[in-house]
């Protein structure tokens, strides 16, 4: 009996020291609850959470909405909202990329991932995916280089706050106008 509760306890204690930390993106529009999967993506994660802690991301906007009907010279469609905008002077390094192939992470329906223009240049700026978006893992056709984005979490509450992003108005991919984050902020270790 005494070896059982024991064991009880340590597995209590494992659940909750394994569990992956959260953070709340609060919005004009409303809530958004992000996992990040920081075991997983040690490098993606660490420089999100420099942006959080520093609170870099307060007063930011989710600023571009890529959606089935205003993507008209690519040949693989994608669905995403695209957010961050810290100011250039405030932004961290660049980080190394880690693909999904390295991660195990993909670009599933809710899944957050930071936005790049080459291998190796990711700041800031990140996207949350709408639907499955496969074409954004490692492999995938939507960059010419095959090596995909560096998803590092999913959002386990608020993707009707997503897709309301998604559906608003755009002028091209801008949002017009773009929602405003009010603050990103860890909710648990």
């Amino acid at each position: 009996m005494f070896v059982l509760l024991i064991f009880l306890i340590l597995a209590v204690i494992w659940a909750f020291a394994s569990e992956n930390p959260k953070v709340l993106i609060k919005t004009e529009l409303g809530d958004i609850t992000v996992e990040v999967f920081a075991s997983r993506a040690r490098i993606t994660a660490a420089n999100f959470f420099r942006y959080v802690d520093a609170e870099l991301y307060d007063g930011t906007r989710f600023f571009r909405t890529v959606t089935m009907s205003n993507q008209p010279n690519d040949k693989v469609k994608i669905e995403v909202i695209q957010g961050g905008g810290v100011e250039e002077t405030k932004s961290f390094r660049a980080i190394a990329h880690e693909t999904t192939a390295m991660t195990g992470i993909k670009h599933t329906d809710g899944a957050i991932s930071m936005a790049r223009a080459k291998p190796g240049s990711a700041t800031e700026s990140f996207f949350i995916c709408i639907n499955d978006q496969p074409e954004l893992d490692y492999g995938g056709r939507r960059n010419p280089d095959g090596q995909g984005f560096a998803a590092f979490g999913k959002v386990v509450a608020g993707m009707d706050i997503v897709r309301k992003i998604h559906s608003r108005p755009a002028q091209g991919q801008q949002l017009t106008p773009p929602v405003k984050i009010l603050t990103i902020k860890r909710i648990t270790k």
